[in-house]
């Protein structure tokens, strides 16, 4: 799953723009501007929670096009104590979409003057400065930090677990006589299998007991036990936002390659991989580090309609023609509606499904800063 999406050549997110009705699939940030507000309002929440710290590092995790940071900064750029106090760490391993979000956050990039100091981009939408890492651990620590993961976890490699006469095997990529790809079990445990069991510990027994399989997915539990730690030591608090599910997750890997479905092992590095993500698992991670508190998850519906998309939504109704009317109500019911909308009058394929059930959203916090909007 790692090799498919991040091989420096053929990875399916390193050479390409894979968001947006022309790519694979839609985000949230994607669907309308009122994602990057919200999550703008819940991170100036936190930033008063901490206390107004003068120098804060926002980190935001495979942030695909820069459309929810750019939202983000837009709709904050009013509150220069905010954004003066910001230094947005973008964590992302393709140089393409790098090269997006330089363009979409409008950057700047300050002439060399060649005194060994090094060179600085600033984001013109709220004159913040912008550096990128190809890794969370190259992000320099000290500050405190607001980490946003948005539809980051989904992405990271699972490890497949099926229950056979001699216990639970890994699922592994075999190669088949006639040069295809095929799944195969393992005849002996696989290092994972150390995940799986701490996983397994995690859980009441009666909910392992009825699955024949388990996805378990080792990067997740170790980047949470990461981000905890720099809460931890440095104070500040981190936003997931995902779609997935708050206990055990058993078979939920998936292909989808221009909005459809496909078959896994069909032409690997053309098609997007991704999981549920095991929500429980992230708690109970982050909860073997102390000073943290973790709070959710809650429906992604629950999380933006408490930060106030109600009233926005409301507010940009007011200003806007017919047809941008028209294109908010479908962006704010796939955001926060469930299932289909009942309002559509347009062709049946392109009716808009709601995420606002689907998704959910988890903080994990200094313990110092109290709990977080909106999961009191």
């Amino acid at each position: 799953m790692e090799e498919v999406l991040t091989n420096p050549k053929f990875g399916f997110y390193i050479s390409r723009d894979v968001f947006g009705t022309e790519g694979d699939f839609i985000t949230s940030p994607e669907v309308s501007q009122m994602f990057g507000e919200m999550v703008g309002v819940w991170a100036m929440c936190l930033w008063e929670q901490m206390g107004r710290p003068k120098q804060v590092n926002l980190v935001e995790l495979g942030p695909g096009r820069g459309t929810l940071m750019a939202d983000l900064l837009r709709g904050a750029s009013k509150f220069k104590s905010f954004t003066e106090s910001l230094h947005v760490h973008l964590v992302e391993c393709s140089p393409m979409l790098q090269k997006l979000q330089h363009h979409n956050l409008k950057c700047v990039d300050e002439d060399d003057s060649g005194d060994g100091v090094e060179k600085r981009t600033i984001s013109t939408l709220a004159g913040t400065l912008v550096s990128w890492h190809a890794l969370l651990e190259q992000v320099p620590s000290g500050l405190p930090s607001i980490i946003i993961a948005h539809e980051f976890y989904d992405a990271l490699p699972v490890h497949q677990f099926q229950r056979a006469s001699r216990g639970w095997c890994e699922k592994m990529v075999d190669v088949s006589e006639d040069s295809m790809f095929r799944f195969v079990l393992s005849p002996q445990p696989t290092p994972a299998t150390l995940y799986l069991m701490k996983r397994c510990k995690w859980a009441a027994p009666e909910e392992i007991e009825k699955l024949s399989h388990i996805e378990v997915c080792p990067k997740a539990m170790d980047l949470t036990h990461a981000i905890a730690d720099r809460i931890s030591c440095d104070g500040g608090g981190a936003l997931i936002i995902d779609y997935g599910l708050n206990g055990v997750v058993s078979d939920s890997l998936q292909a989808i390659r221009k909005h459809k479905f496909i078959n896994i092992l069909d032409d690997p590095g053309s098609a997007d991989l991704s999981a549920y993500v095991d929500f429980a698992s992230i708690r109970h991670s982050a909860e073997e580090v102390s000073d943290i508190s973790v709070h959710g998850p809650i429906t992604q519906s629950q999380f933006l309609g408490a930060l106030g998309i109600n009233f926005r939504v409301e507010s940009l109704l007011q200003n806007c023609t017919d047809e941008q009317a028209d294109s908010l109500r479908t962006g704010y019911w796939r955001l926060v509606g469930e299932g289909e909308a009942p309002f559509w009058e347009g062709p049946d394929e392109q009716v808009p499904i709601g995420m606002g059930t689907r998704y959910l959203a988890m903080a994990i916090v200094n313990t110092k800063q109290g709990i977080p909007v909106p999961f009191q």
